[in-house]
């Protein structure tokens, strides 16, 4: 299955409604939920060209009424090739994931984010990003050199990469050179990268030394492999410090933040564990215990991302009947009294039935 939307123009030849003005027929479609855009796209060629319109979206942005939309990175192990893949809802109530095949295979050392309706896609050399409202491609700027094992964050319009690069390490009379970390940013507004890195002195040596990152009160939090690798980077002041023992002492991985919470899926406990940076512990979301042991017991890999206000989605691989197969699942989330957050499961479906397909990234944008 597939999902190929082309760039419309902004002005739309004929009348989508005979009857009534454009702007009349686009705020109904505006307020009309996301999910039926693909079938509204059906009814004519003016319609289609409208569902991949800008105007559109903006027009729903103005009512207040935008929504989440989840895709997904999949590396198929036949051919290792990572594609890009969109949560759709079907006719039938059914979410499935649908690959996107007008955008571009994502490098296998490559990391994406997600800024407002677009995506960005950092490679080893290059930079490209994607409008999710029409699937249409740009290519960005290169880096100022190649740079490896990236984790890639968002603060405001800016995004934060860090990774490994070249640098000239001088000693004595000569200079040679090396692997060093670095930093370089990619400001969302003006499309551009900073015109060099800034190479860092850090105690940790190169290579893959961070299973993950998130943003918590304007600052990156890296979660090492080893428990003496996990960094805090301030990137106002450009200064590392290392990561408070308690959030470092656990080994969470394919986390998201909701609502300024830390969460991320335990797979050896079988729990979703919740880190609020203002109290400063650790917690195990309450009231998905019976869920995440009979779907996700056998699950060695999960990820989740942020799908909104007191709302994250959880994807999960699954074997049934012998096969293979990819689950996603939203839950909501609530703060009680006393603290206490408790989660409830709104839907859990399979969203890749067959395939050779491995999850790798997960991001949610707002259309």
């Amino acid at each position: 299955m597939s999902e190929n939307m082309k760039q419309s123009p902004e002005m739309l030849l004929s009348p989508l409604i005979p009857s009534l003005p454009d702007d009349v027929t686009i705020d109904i479609v505006a307020r009309v939920p996301r999910s039926h855009y693909p079938t509204l796209s059906l009814v004519s060629k003016s319609f289609r060209n409208l569902i991949a319109s800008s105007k559109l979206y903006k027009r729903r942005s103005q009512l207040g009424i935008s929504q989440r939309r989840l895709y997904a990175v999949l590396r198929n192990r036949n051919t290792g090739e990572f594609s890009f893949y969109v949560l759709h809802r079907k006719l039938n109530g059914y979410n499935r994931l649908v690959v996107v095949r007008s955008l571009p295979f994502m490098s296998s050392r490559g990391s994406c984010v997600s800024v407002g309706s677009k995506v960005y896609v950092f490679n080893d050399l290059s930079v490209l990003s994607f409008d999710c409202t029409s699937h249409t491609v740009q290519r960005g700027p290169n880096f100022p050199q190649r740079m490896s094992y990236k984790e890639v964050n968002v603060i405001g319009k800016k995004v934060y990469v860090i990774g490994d690069a070249f640098c000239h390490y001088v000693q004595g009379t000569g200079w040679m050179k090396v692997w060093q970390k670095a930093v370089t940013v990619f400001d969302t507004e003006t499309e551009s990268l900073e015109p060099k890195l800034v190479h860092e002195d850090m105690a940790v040596g190169v290579g893959p030394f961070w299973s993950d990152s998130v943003v918590l009160e304007d600052k990156i939090y890296l979660k090492g492999y080893m428990n003496g690798n996990s960094f805090v980077y301030e990137p106002e002041e450009r200064e590392w410090e290392l990561m408070d023992e308690v959030m470092n002492s656990k080994d969470w991985e394919g986390a998201c933040v909701v609502d300024g919470v830390l969460y991320y899926h335990d797979r050896s406990g079988k729990v979703l564990r919740a880190y609020d940076p203002k109290q400063g512990c650790w917690s195990v979301v309450n009231g998905l215990e019976e869920f995440l042991a009979v779907e996700t017991g056998r699950s060695r890999l999960s990820i989740t991302v942020n799908y909104g206000a007191e709302k994250l989605a959880l994807f999960f691989p699954k074997k049934q009947y012998g096969e293979k197969m990819i689950c996603c699942a939203e839950i909501g989330l609530e703060r009680r009294q006393g603290g206490e957050i408790w989660g409830k499961v709104q839907w859990c479906h399979i969203v890749i039935g067959e395939g050779p397909f491995d999850m790798v990234e997960c991001v949610s944008v707002t259309v």
